[in-house]
C-alpha cells in the first residue's frame, strides 16, 4: 500500500493581509496552519530583522503616500515600487528588473534558508501566496512549489530571474495575470488560472449555497424600491430561487475596510457626519473594520465621537478589531457574510466582489491595485467612490437606483468564485473534513 503523500506546507508573509487571507483559506481546507516565512522559527534572527525593516518601510510608504500633497513624492515611490508595465502590445518583458535581481541577491545568501531546510528535510511540496517563497525554493532545487498569485497583475518579481526554467507552479487569480507570466518568460505548462481562493465559510463548497443564501437575502436589501429585481426576474429565479421577503425594509449593512497598514483610516473623519441620519433613523448600518491595529481602532473611535454617533456604538455602528490575525480573519468573514456593501481599497478584497458583494473602490495604494480596480469595474462589479463628504448622498441614490444590486449581480456572475476548490484540484487534494466537499 503507498504511503499518502505529505500535506503541502502553507506559507505566507506578513505584508498585508491579501497574502494571508489567502493562505489561511487554503490552510483551513487542507487541515493545516499557515507559517510565516519571515517569522521565527522559520526565519533566522537575522532574517526576521531583515523582514522587519521591509514591511515597516512599506507600510509607512504605505500610509504616508495617502496623505494629500505632502504624501505625493511617496506615492509616486511606491508607484514604482509596484510598477507594472503595460500589457499591449504583446512583447517580451523577461528582462530582470532590480527588484528580481536584489531577490537573487539575497537568496544566495540566508534568505529562506530555514525554510528550505524544512522543506528538505520533510519532502513536502510548497504552497505559498508571496513570491519570495517560491523563487528562493525553486532555487533551491525544490520540485514541488505552488505559488497562488493574489492579485488581477503581477509585477516582474513574480517570476525568478531565469523564468523559462523555472519549476514553479503558478496558481493564478486571473486570465490577466496568466497573460503576464507568459510576457515573463514562465511557460504556459507552470500556469493554472484557478480564481483567488475565496474561504469555504463564505461559499459553503462548490454548489455554493452559503454564497446564494447570503446573496438573495443581500439583494432584497439592496434593492428597497424593487428597480433591479423587476429586471430580471426569471434569472433571479432561476439561479436564486425565491427571494426572502422578509428581508424587505431591512436596513442595507454598509462595511469600511482599510489595508492591513491602515492606509485610508482618515476616510472616516470625511463620510461619518454625512451618514448620522441614516445610521440613527436605522436607515443603514455601518460596520468599520480596524484589523488587528489598536492605531486604527482608536482613530475610528475618534472619529466616531467627532461625527456624534458614540451612542450607536454596539447597534448601528460597529468597530471590528481584533488582537491576532487569525481572530480577525475569522470575524470578519462572518460579517462579511451580512454585508451588503464593501467599501475598500482595490486589494485583495476586490475578488470577494464575486460574493456577489458590491465593491465601492477606494483609491488605489500602489500599481497593482490599480489593475485590481479597473479588473472589477469592467466587470460590473465595482464603483468608484465620490466625495467622501457625501457618501451617504450617493450610496442612497445608488440604492434607489438599483445600481448596488446591479453591481452585486455582476459581481456573482462574472467573477471567478471556485478558486479555493481549483487550488486543492491542482495539489491533488481533497478538503479536510471541517470544509464542504
Amino acid at each position: 500500500m503507498t504511503a499518502p503523500s505529505p500535506a503541502p506546507i502553507v506559507v505566507a508573509v506578513d505584508m498585508g493581509y491579501g497574502h494571508l487571507r489567502a493562505a489561511t483559506a487554503l490552510a483551513d481546507a487542507l487541515g493545516t496552519e499557515v507559517l510565516k516565512v519571515d517569522r521565527a522559527p522559520v526565519a533566522g534572527p537575522d532574517e526576521e530583522r531583515l523582514w522587519q525593516r521591509v514591511r515597516r518601510g512599506y507600510e509607512a510608504i504605505s500610509r504616508l503616500s495617502q496623505v494629500p500633497v505632502a504624501g505625493r513624492p511617496l506615492a509616486w515611490a511606491l508607484d514604482s515600487i509596484t510598477d507594472i508595465p503595460r500589457l499591449h502590445p504583446r512583447r517580451d518583458l523577461s528582462a530582470p528588473t532590480r527588484g528580481v535581481r536584489a531577490l537573487e541577491r539575497l537568496a544566495r545568501g540566508d534568505l529562506g534558508a530555514g525554510l528550505v531546510a524544512r522543506l528538505r528535510a520533510e519532502g513536502a511540496p510548497l504552497l505559498t501566496t508571496f513570491y519570495s517563497p517560491a523563487v528562493i525554493a525553486d532555487r533551491a532545487g525544490i520540485e514541488r512549489v505552488y505559488c497562488v498569485a493574489t492579485d488581477t497583475d503581477l509585477n516582474r518579481i513574480w517570476a525568478p530571474l531565469e523564468p523559462a526554467r523555472t519549476r514553479i507552479q503558478y496558481l493564478v487569480p486571473t486570465r490577466r495575470a496568466a497573460r503576464r507570466l507568459l510576457a515573463y518568460g514562465v511557460p504556459a505548462n507552470r500556469i493554472t488560472f484557478t480564481g483567488f481562493p475565496i474561504p469555504d465559510a463564505l461559499l459553503g463548497g462548490p454548489s455554493l449555497p452559503v454564497l446564494r443564501r447570503n446573496l438573495a437575502a443581500r439583494l432584497v436589501r439592496l434593492d428597497p424600491t424593487g428597480e433591479f429585481r423587476r429586471s430580471m426576474p426569471e434569472e433571479l429565479a432561476v439561479f436564486l430561487g425565491a427571494l426572502p421577503r422578509e428581508e424587505e425594509g431591512r436596513p442595507a449593512q454598509l462595511t469600511f475596510a482599510v489595508g492591513g497598514a491602515g492606509a485610508q483610516a482618515a476616510m472616516a473623519d470625511a463620510f461619518l457626519p454625512g451618514l448620522r441620519p441614516a445610521l440613527e433613523s436605522g436607515a443603514m448600518r455601518l460596520a468599520l473594520v480596524a484589523g488587528t491595529r489598536p492605531e486604527v481602532e482608536a482613530r475610528f473611535r475618534e472619529a466616531v465621537r467627532r461625527a456624534g454617533v458614540e451612542p450607536l456604538l454596539g447597534g448601528a455602528v460597529e468597530i471590528l478589531r481584533a488582537p491576532s490575525f487569525g481572530e480577525y480573519y475569522a470575524r470578519f468573514n462572518a460579517l462579511l457574510a451580512r454585508t451588503d456593501v464593501l467599501w475598500t481599497k482595490p486589494s485583495e478584497l476586490t475578488f470577494y466582489g464575486a460574493l456577489g458583494l458590491p465593491l465601492v473602490l477606494a483609491p488605489p495604494v500602489g500599481v497593482h491595485e490599480r489593475y485590481n480596480r479597473r479588473w472589477a469595474r469592467e466587470s460590473g462589479a465595482g464603483l468608484k467612490q465620490r466625495d467622501a463628504r457625501f457618501a451617504a448622498e450617493w450610496l442612497s441614490d445608488w440604492l434607489a437606483d438599483g445600481l448596488l444590486a446591479a453591481a452585486a449581480w455582476a459581481g456573482y456572475m462574472r467573477l471567478p468564485k471556485f478558486g479555493l476548490y481549483r487550488v486543492l484540484e491542482a495539489l491533488g487534494r481533497t478538503p479536510a473534513a471541517n470544509v464542504a466537499p
